[in-house]
């Protein structure tokens, strides 16, 4: 068959299409870290990734037309850079690395972050906004990158450097959607050498693509309606999920 017809792959598959739509529509931006590992539940990781990334480029173009122009300038001035640094090493160690090795450490980053956030939040509250750290940006950019080419998991070290910058949430918003969309238009250069563009792989993304822009436009919607408070505390708790997720698969499965 030109796509996969396996029904346990498409169970999993629909609701991760959905939720990751949610969160490039800008809200919840830890659930995208969600797509890969739950379609590699029924299909090796490399095809699972390879499916993605088509998707993800699909809802990118709702996502940045409804975002565009709203992001940090100051920002996205060192965030690209760093990210096409990250995409470039993680386009040449991509065979080099076991799906295993990725996932515990992406996984790891994840709790690391949730960790030192709740140690903040106890012993000063609330946490101070911290300034714009162009070193820790483009660090964390390209981490983003590097982890984003190797599993679609680059929300993490991204939010490490902003998260705790509390921008304002739409200007976070979209700075994290027009980011990753670039992000992952430039992916397709290193998944395309690779061989993760397989024609099966890309009937499979044909059979999913009508889901993206119904979750894209649903997080949108969210975002626009859900307090602040209750908005960050979605953002964690759905970080909090995806790691513990990724470090299990990583370390113990």
């Amino acid at each position: 068959m030109p796509f996969i017809i396996d029904p346990w792959f498409y169970i999993l598959a629909i609701p991760a299409v959905l939720i990751t739509g949610i969160s490039k529509g800008g809200f919840a931006g830890g659930a995208g870290n969600l797509l890969v590992p739950l379609m590699a539940l029924s299909v090796p990781a490399p095809i699972a990734a390879g499916i993605a990334l088509p998707l993800l480029c699909a809802m990118d173009v709702s996502g940045l037309k409804a975002w565009w122009g709203r992001w940090d300038k100051r920002e996205m001035r060192v965030l690209v850079p760093g990210a096409l640094v990250g995409i470039l090493v993680g386009g040449l160690a991509f065979t080099l690395f076991s799906d295993r090795a990725i996932k515990a450490m992406v996984g790891l980053t994840t709790l690391a972050f949730l960790a030192r956030t709740l140690w903040l939040r106890r012993h000063r509250e609330p946490p101070a906004p911290v300034p714009h750290d162009p070193v820790k940006a483009v660090i964390c950019a390209a981490a983003s990158g590097f982890t984003s080419t190797i599993a679609h998991a680059g929300s993490p070290p991204l939010a490490i450097y902003m998260y705790p910058r509390q921008l304002n949430r739409q200007v976070m918003a979209a700075t994290s959607v027009v980011f990753f969309g670039i992000v992952n238009y430039v992916k397709l250069i290193p998944y395309f050498l690779l061989g993760n563009l397989s024609a099966t792989n890309l009937a499979t993304s044909l059979v999913l693509l009508p889901l993206a822009p119904v979750g894209v436009y649903l997080g949108i919607w969210l975002q626009k309606r859900v307090p602040d408070a209750l908005f960050y505390q979605l953002l964690y708790g759905l970080l909090l999920v995806t790691g513990l997720k990724l470090s299990w698969d990583g370390i113990f499965a």
